[in-house]
């Protein structure tokens, strides 16, 4: 898997804490990068992988997972390296961070939940569990109180809030730490507090 991957920040063999940025449909790497600017990770390492053509799988999140086959795939395995890249930097699980938007955020999720770990946290702006419906048997692990926030605008046009509620409740059941935040109209777009709570809840000083 020849995944391109754009870095910025702490440089990965000197940082101690790294974050794994996902970029939404359409958009791209830089593009996830830019949004560090307003995060407190000066001291992180910043690791965002490029989708082919610019989407990590070809339809809704919300279709069947077999449709989006082989992309989806191919785009957890790519998460996947670029997490173990990290490790061999000698960055442990406890402080490797995830964040995403829209299809990068149920991205995010979605690995993070099938791959369930003591995390630094996990950040999804806008974004749920994949599939036609949530399958609890496709994840597994202990979150082991791993914070998460997940915010997003009610109605969204991508997302629906039921779906929101649905990965609430599986990963606390999976022992994460979740605040979700619903924003009445808010559009598919990042907000200034969505970008606080963030900065509050998963990035604060350990």
């Amino acid at each position: 898997m020849n995944t391109e991957i754009i870095t910025d920040g702490v440089p990965l063999d000197q940082a101690k804490k790294a974050l794994i940025m996902i970029h939404g449909r359409g958009a791209g790497a830089h593009d996830i990068l830019s949004v560090s600017r307003h995060l407190k990770v000066d001291d992180f390492a910043l690791v965002a992988p490029q989708a082919e053509n610019r989407t990590w799988y070809p339809y809704s999140f919300l279709v069947p997972i077999e449709e989006n086959e082989p992309s989806f795939s191919k785009s957890l395995e790519a998460i996947h390296q670029v997490m173990v890249a990290i490790q061999q930097n000698g960055i442990e699980k406890e402080n490797i961070y995830f964040l995403g938007f829209s299809q990068g955020a149920c991205l995010a999720l979605e690995f993070t939940a099938r791959n369930a770990a003591k995390y630094g946290g996990v950040v999804a702006f806008t974004g749920g569990l994949i599939g036609d419906k949530v399958y609890e048997d496709h994840y597994e692990g202990n979150f082991e109180n791993t914070p998460i926030f997940i915010g997003t605008s009610d109605p969204d046009f991508h997302v629906p809030v039921e779906r929101v509620n649905e990965t609430e409740a599986l990963l606390k059941k999976m022992g994460a730490s979740v605040t979700k935040k619903i924003y009445p109209n808010m559009g598919h777009t990042i907000s200034q507090n969505e970008i606080d709570l963030a900065n509050e809840l998963v990035f604060r000083k350990k």
